[in-house]
């Protein structure tokens, strides 16, 4: 029976990129592995699933390998066959580079048998380098800080070398064995089917060795938990929730990993006067009455300086005065935000009798010049008006 186009085989079109072809070499050879298609249907169908993943694994392992893909798209199946002494046909399929045949079924075997494979540690063969673990660090600042930017010292957890047993984890005098399960590789093989898995050792979990008589400091770890001191620069204009980033500043890798990285977590503390809107401060700005109504400067400030503004005469409740760039200038801003004055017309309290008759002589005197002196209080009026004679 003649062979089918190995393109046709794995769906893929001849100008097929690498990644293209091993997706659909592993949607196919999920569908008709053996090992998923034994007992479903009868004897002919499961003969028929595993003669159809023979020949995908076939198709893959030319066009996988640049040169058999080569040879392949030049003189067709002639090109990759070893009796016919083609330049890709060097042995039997899968009798060579079964590496990346293997790597490319890596991640199937994860889906087939619960994720045996171990990863770096499955396809190098030896003890796996894990980088070690991302740690956070939530610093509290103020307004003040986070506006002008400064440095400081923080304390954080970390793990060092056992100084008892030097990193070994075996106690002094002693030292650590091969690993009697995996031969100190990390790893072991299981043969599942047509295939050999290799996953990480269950005894020495990777690390390629046992001990036997561990460090009573470290109880084995090679480590030990302690505090160190690091130095954080603040940078001007961080906002909330902002993060910093110490590189190689988190927990140390395994088996000769890259440490992990330390992110700074900024959380800046409420404010008595103003509240940060990106770059933007906003603040309430109490104006007594007469000022109000009469007029006049006001000095407010801003987180450096003190300024002043000026109060029109007959200012509202809700008047907003806006200072350009009295703000907060942002890490990656140009120019710094601006400053935004709400007024609340404060109401005078514990009056005295003399000043309550003051007060009233003087409501009286403005109702006597009409609604000039209350433009608001008139249209309040006018439309409750039209509300209750509304049909």
């Amino acid at each position: 029976m003649a062979k089918r186009d190995f393109y046709e085989v794995l769906g893929v079109a001849k100008n097929a990129s690498e990644d293209e072809i091993k997706k659909a070499y592993r949607k196919l050879a999920m569908k008709f592995h053996p090992d998923r298609n034994q007992g479903k249907g009868d004897d002919k169908s499961a003969k028929e699933a595993e003669e159809k993943f023979k020949e995908v694994k076939e198709a893959y392992e030319v066009l996988s390998d640049a040169s058999k893909r080569a040879a392949y798209d030049r003189f067709g199946h002639a090109g990759v066959d070893p009796n016919m002494g083609g330049a890709g046909g060097r042995g039997q399929p899968g009798a060579e580079g079964f590496g990346g045949f293997a790597d490319a079924f890596g991640d199937i075997f994860g889906d087939i048998f619960g994720g045996a494979m171990g990863g770096q540690a499955g396809r190098a063969g030896g003890r796996a380098a894990y980088r070690g673990a991302d740690l956070r660090y939530n610093m509290e600042i103020t307004l003040e800080q986070a506006a002008k930017g400064f440095g400081t010292d923080i304390r954080v957890p970390s793990w060092d070398a056992c100084e008892t047993c030097k990193g070994t984890g075996a106690k002094p005098g002693t030292q650590p064995k091969a690993c009697g399960t995996c031969g100190g590789t990390g790893a072991v093989r299981i043969t599942q089917g047509f295939f050999s898995i290799q996953q990480t050792c269950p005894t020495c979990h990777g690390s390629g060795k046992v001990i036997a008589d561990p460090c009573t400091s470290c109880h084995g770890e090679g480590r030990i938990k302690k505090n160190k001191v690091l130095e954080v620069n603040i940078p001007a204009g961080i906002d909330e929730g902002q993060r910093i980033r110490l590189a190689g500043k988190g927990e140390p890798g395994m088996n000769g990993g890259p440490p992990g990285d330390l992110y700074v977590e900024i959380r800046i503390k409420p404010h008595e006067v103003f509240q940060r809107d990106g770059d933007d401060l906003h603040c309430e700005v109490p104006v007594s009455m007469v000022t109000a109504a009469l007029g006049g400067d006001l000095e407010v400030a801003t987180l450096t300086e003190k300024v002043a503004i000026s109060i029109p005469e007959g200012t509202q409740s809700g008047k907003t005065f806006r200072l350009r760039g009295k703000g907060v200038k942002g890490v990656r801003s140009n120019y710094p935000g601006d400053l935004y004055c709400h007024v609340n017309v404060e109401t005078p309290v514990r009056l005295t009798d003399k000043q309550k008759k003051l007060l009233r002589d003087f409501e009286t005197e403005l109702r006597e010049g009409g609604s000039k002196h209350s433009p608001q209080t008139k249209g309040f009026m006018d439309k409750m008006k039209g509300f209750f004679t509304a049909e």
